[in-house]
């Protein structure tokens, strides 16, 4: 993981590495639907902005603003679902009063219960980029907005919509 402040000087060991995990931790909590893993992971008002990634792939999706709204919409919409997501390339560097940690996260979404079945052809799999505002707190890093970008598509991008519709 490259780590660099807005000076280019490294960050202490333990911000990096806390900083690194918070992608990871955020794939986790999708991954199995554990709405514990991603509270712990946001400030209250959290800002969740998926639209750069639906609106390329003709899906509306609004804007999320709150932990207490992220964390069920996220968690409802993806946790159902058979997923996995593979987290890499991640990037943390100083901003203002907090930091920005990117990551690129290849995610690979089938209906539920059809994710091992090799009959089953509906999937949705994404190449995203993550970006993470993170803000320092008395607990640690917490997450104020996270934004995703699609880089490219590939499936039915339906699928996503499953476990809400």
């Amino acid at each position: 993981m490259t780590t660099t402040t807005d000076t280019t000087t490294a960050l202490p060991f333990e911000t990096e590495w806390e900083l690194g995990r918070l992608p990871l931790l955020w794939a986790r909590a999708l991954d199995t639907a554990d709405a514990t893993v991603l509270e712990g992971l946001l400030i209250d008002d959290v800002v969740v902005d998926m639209t750069p990634a639906t609106s390329k792939i003709g899906l509306e999706f609004p804007v999320l603003e709150g932990r207490d709204t992220v964390i069920p919409t996220m968690i409802g919409a993806v946790g159902p679902l058979d997923t996995m997501h593979a987290v890499s390339n991640v990037t943390a560097r100083g901003l203002g009063d907090g930091y920005l940690v990117e990551a690129y996260a290849l995610a690979q979404h089938h209906l539920p219960g059809e994710g091992p079945d090799v009959t089953a052809t509906r999937h949705a799999m994404m190449g995203n980029t993550w970006s993470f505002l993170v803000r320092a707190t008395p607990s640690g890093p917490r997450v104020a907005r996270f934004t995703m970008d699609c880089r490219w598509m590939e499936g039915d991008p339906t699928v996503l919509l499953a476990a809400i519709s």
